[in-house]
C-alpha cells in the first residue's frame, strides 16, 4: 500500500510517501495558498517517484491548513498525527515536544503512540519558528547559522519574548556593541526556557523527542537539555513528524 500524508503548517509544507517505511519525503514553503501548497508538495513527490496518483491508496492532511486541502480521504489533528510520526520514529518517546511555525506543543504518549494528553500554545508566536525567523533576519544571519551558534559561547539574556518588545531589545544591546553571537543565543535560551515551562507544567516522562521546524536548530536542542536536565532526541525526520503521522494513518484507513 502506498500513501502520503500531507502536513501543511503556517510556514512551511511537509509531504511523506510511505509504504510501511519512508519512501521520500518533500517540503516546501507554504505561502499565501495552503491548498495549493498541499497540491504541489504531493506532486512533487508523485513526479519524483514516476508515480500516477491512482497508484496512491490513500492521502491523509494535517497541520493548520489540513482543512482546506481537498484531495484528501481525511483530515487529522496535528496532535494526533505528531503523536504518530515521534512514535514511529523513536517508540520509547513518552513526551513529544514540537515548535512549529507559529505554535508550541508538549504531547504525553502512551506505550503504543497514543495520546494521553496535550498542552497548545497558539495565542501567541513568541519562541515559535516564526519568532526565531524575524530574528534571524534582523541579525542578519541564515537561519541555519542562527540556530548553530555555539551554546556554551557568551550569552546576553533577553527579557521580552514578544516578538516586538524581543526586536526593540535586540536592537538596543547591538547599538551598546554587544556581538550578534551573544544576542542570537540570548534568543535561543529564551525559546528554550519558555518550552521548558510548558514540559514542566505537563510533567516531562522520558524519553522526550523534539518534532517540528526547529528542531532542527542544534543549538536549542542542547539548550533545552541543560534546561531539562535530560537527553532531547531529534531524528532526520523529526520535521516531517506531521506528514509521517498522517502517511501511517492514511495505511490504516
Amino acid at each position: 500500500m502506498l500513501t502520503i500524508g500531507v502536513d501543511i503548517g503556517s510556514v512551511g509544507t511537509k509531504a511523506v510517501l510511505f509504504d510501511g517505511d519512508i519512501v521520500d519525503r518533500h517540503l516546501e514553503p507554504t505561502g499565501w495558498n495552503p491548498s495549493e501548497a498541499g497540491h504541489r508538495a504531493m506532486e512533487s513527490l508523485l513526479k519524483r517517484n514516476s508515480l500516477s496518483p491512482g497508484r496512491i491508496d490513500r492521502v491523509v492532511s494535517t497541520g493548520y491548513g489540513r482543512k482546506s486541502f481537498v484531495e484528501v480521504d481525511k483530515a487529522v489533528t496535528e496532535i494526533t498525527c505528531h503523536a504518530r510520526g515521534a512514535h514511529f520514529m523513536d517508540p520509547e518517546i513518552r513526551t513529544v515536544l514540537d515548535i512549529g511555525g507559529q505554535d508550541s506543543k508538549v504531547i504525553l504518549l502512551d506505550d503504543q503512540g497514543r495520546v494521553l494528553d496535550f498542552m497548545m500554545n497558539d495565542k501567541c508566536a513568541a519562541g515559535t519558528g516564526r519568532f526565531l525567523q524575524v530574528m534571524a533576519t534582523l541579525l542578519e544571519y541564515p537561519i541555519e547559522e542562527f540556530g548553530a551558534v555555539d551554546p556554551d559561547g557568551e550569552m546576553q539574556k533577553i527579557s521580552s519574548m514578544c516578538t516586538v518588545f524581543a526586536e526593540s531589545e535586540v536592537v538596543s544591546h547591538l547599538a551598546k556593541g554587544i556581538s550578534k553571537n551573544a544576542v542570537a543565543l540570548g534568543l535561543l535560551e529564551s525559546v528554550a526556557v519558555r518550552a521548558s515551562s510548558m514540559l514542566g507544567r505537563m510533567g516531562v516522562k522520558p524519553v522526550v523527542g523534539f518534532t517540528g521546524g526547529v528542531s532542527r536548530c542544534p543549538s536549542l536542542v542542547s539548550l533545552l537539555e541543560g534546561q531539562l536536565n535530560c537527553d532531547v532526541r531529534t531524528y532526520g525526520d523529526s520535521h516531517y513528524a506531521g506528514a509521517l503521522g498522517s502517511a501511517l494513518i492514511a495505511s490504516e484507513l
